[in-house]
């Protein structure tokens, strides 16, 4: 019987040996993240899902009203009232804004188009108007205090966190006798909010007429701005100012009661 060469055998050992390793490290489990990725593992997925996440962000905001703290400037006070729906500004309207001479003509010029940016930008990032940089810095800084509560908060009427779901209540107040005429109030309130207030008698009568036209939709305004009695008097009607405020307050001690 012919010997095997001696080489030969070596040979072949060496083949049997390498062939053992590769077929062990085929059989080794896949450990890296491109091993991972190529046999369907989980680390794309939980990766794709940390990106989606919110990071930190506010509560969502519902719908419903929020006025923003009153800002005071030069000339008067600006505060802004922002109706909100699926959390976007749909409204935005100036409650307060300088009243007396040349600031009435611009305020009539200015927060219009105030009012209009802030629906535009749903944002306090708008542009102030020429002629009128007191009232619209004002107004960016009362509308950015709208928009925060309206975060924190939530806003009124709304049926998400922080929204008020109590049953509207309206009272009406004593009458207020003044020297022009009676002024009477009567006020909604809602989730231990004023929604809306507004005088049932007041004086009438030639210039008392026209007084009463003037004043009373923004004593009407303040009280819902401000949330009480503690409104300022309109130029021009103080009589009637103050009986709105009288009987406004009675009105609501009656709710209280």
């Amino acid at each position: 019987m012919r010997k095997s060469h001696p080489v030969r055998r070596v040979v072949l050992t060496t083949a049997a040996t390498v062939s053992g390793i590769v077929l062990l490290l085929s059989l080794k489990p896949v450990s890296g993240p491109s091993s991972a990725q190529a046999a369907g593992g989980a680390l794309p997925q939980a990766t794709a899902t940390a990106q989606e996440s919110p990071q930190g962000g506010a509560r969502a905001v519902g719908s419903g009203t929020v006025t923003g703290e009153a800002a005071r400037t030069q000339y008067g006070t600006v505060q802004v009232r922002i109706t909100m729906s699926g959390g976007r500004i749909t409204e935005a309207e100036a409650v307060k804004a300088p009243r007396g001479g040349r600031s009435d003509q611009i305020s009539a010029m200015a927060v219009p188009r105030l009012n209009q940016e802030a629906v535009a930008a749903q944002s306090a990032q708008i542009d102030a108007v020429s002629g009128a940089t007191y009232t619209s810095a004002g107004y960016r800084q009362s509308l950015q205090s709208a928009l925060d509560r309206a975060k924190t908060e939530g806003p009124a009427g709304s049926n998400g966190s922080g929204g008020a779901s109590a049953t509207a209540r309206t009272v009406t107040g004593d009458v207020a006798r003044t020297q022009y005429g009676p002024v009477q109030v009567r006020v909604t309130v809602s989730g231990g909010r004023i929604t809306r207030a507004e005088a049932v008698q007041a004086p009438q009568g030639g210039r008392s007429g026209q007084i009463s036209a003037d004043a009373l939709p923004r004593l009407g305004r303040e009280a819902v701005a401000a949330g009480n009695a503690d409104i300022e008097a309109v130029s021009g009607a103080t009589y009637t100012s103050a009986g709105y405020r009288q009987s406004l307050q009675s009105a609501l001690d009656r709710v209280g009661g």
